[in-house]
This record gives structure tokens, C-alpha cells and sequence, in this order.
């Protein structure tokens, strides 16, 4: 009877994952970190949870706007190297079958063997084996400029709606304090959840998260309470 062994790999995961954790942890500490800075300002209810949604709303559009520039950037840079890779193939394929032998003997196979590999792969995809193994390039890793937008903007506005609740529920005097907590205990969360899917650290995802998280809600309600006690 054949024994059977499976293994759970995280790294097909790494394109939505990173465009998620990035997404809902800037949506939480800008969001929070807004409402804090007005609040210590001394500002009205309605000031402060207009201040939330339009943070809300400019921050999705921004980080949707962000991502997909920044990943199409990469993928225009993949799809240069590739047609580069696909010419070169086609130029000159003996050349190109000792550049990848060479990769392998680097990585420590035998000559002899690497050769075989080589040539092996570039009879099955050519292209994918040096877009593999010369460029870095593979399925896994791949830019996907909407999948990042759309991951981005939604995750941002779902963690920024975390903080927004709060400051429906909860009374004006002690707005600061509810949505500091709040907001960290999400972070953390977030953190946790983050390293559980990545299979990282459980405590050093939650505590990078919530440190910075922290300063920027501090750093953001000192600057709110000595303008607002300025003006």
C-alpha cells in the first residue's frame, strides 16, 4: 500500500495575503489614528465620524490607486523580461540551454546532470523554465495589479469601518480611550490571523501590529490635542 504524504505549503497565498494584511492594517490605524487626532482636539460628534468616513473612503480609493500602479509596474517589468527571454530563445536556444545548465551546477547539481535537467525542462516549456529559474518569475508570485486593488480597497474599508462603529456606540467623552483599545485589540487580531494563514509567528504578527498601530495613535492624538488647544 502506497504511503501517502501531503504537505501545506502558504506560499500561493503570498499575493492576496500581503495585499490583505497591508489593506485592513492601514485601514485600523489611519482610520483610528484620524478619529483620535479630532477627538483630542476637542471636536463635535458629527465632525469626528465625518472625519472617520471621509478617511474611509479617500483611504480605500488610495490604496486601491496604489496597489494597482505599483503591481502593474512589476508585471510590465515581467512581461519586458519575458518577451526579452522568449527572443533570446529563439535567437540562440544552445546558448540559452547552458545559461540554465549553469544555474543548476550553481545550485549544486553535476554538470553532467544539470545539463539533463536543462535540457529536459526547455523540451517541456522553454520559457517557463528560464522564467522560472533565470528570472524568478512564477505562478505563485506573479503581479495581479486588480486582484491587489480590489484586495487592498476592500480590506481597507473593512478595517476602517472597525473603528468608525466605535465611535457610533460609544459616548464622546470617552471616545479616545474606546477607540484606542478597540482598535488595538483588532490590530491584533488582525496580527494573529495574518501569521495563522502565513504560518508565521502567532505572537510576532499580533505585536508588530499593534506597536506601530499604538505610535501612530499617539503620535496622531498629541498632534490633535496641541492644535486643538492652539486654535
Amino acid at each position: 500500500m502506497p504511503d501517502h504524504h501531503y504537505e501545506i505549503h502558504r506560499t500561493h497565498r503570498i499575493g492576496w495575503l500581503r495585499a490583505a494584511v497591508l489593506g485592513a492594517n492601514d485601514g485600523i490605524v489611519s482610520t483610528a489614528s484620524l478619529i483620535v487626532g479630532i477627538a483630542a482636539s476637542h471636536a463635535a460628534h458629527h465632525e469626528i465620524l465625518l472625519t472617520g468616513i471621509a478617511g474611509l473612503v479617500a483611504g480605500a480609493m488610495s490604496m486601491a490607486a496604489g496597489e494597482y500602479v505599483s503591481v502593474s509596474s512589476q508585471a510590465d517589468t515581467e512581461q519586458a523580461d519575458l518577451k526579452r527571454e522568449r527572443k533570446e530563445l529563439e535567437e540562440d536556444e544552445r546558448h540559452e540551454k547552458k545559461e540554465l545548465a549553469a544555474i543548476y551546477v550553481s545550485r549544486g547539481l553535476e554538470p553532467l546532470l544539470a545539463r539533463e535537467v536543462a535540457e529536459q525542462l526547455m523540451k517541456h516549456d522553454a520559457l517557463g523554465a528560464h522564467a522560472r529559474d533565470e528570472l524568478g518569475i512564477s505562478e505563485t508570485a506573479t503581479a495581479r495589479p486588480i486582484q491587489a486593488a480590489l484586495t487592498s480597497a476592500a480590506t481597507f474599508a473593512v478595517g476602517a469601518m472597525l473603528p468608525l462603529f466605535i465611535v457610533l456606540i460609544a459616548p464622546v467623552s470617552d471616545l479616545i480611550t474606546e477607540v484606542s483599545l478597540a482598535s488595538l485589540i483588532f490590530l491584533a487580531l488582525l496580527g494573529i490571523l495574518a501569521a495563522y494563514t502565513g504560518g508565521s509567528s502567532l505572537f510576532k504578527g499580533a505585536f508588530r501590529v499593534t506597536f506601530w498601530g499604538a505610535l501612530a495613535m499617539g503620535l496622531t492624538a498629541g498632534v490633535g490635542y496641541f492644535f486643538g488647544a492652539v486654535v
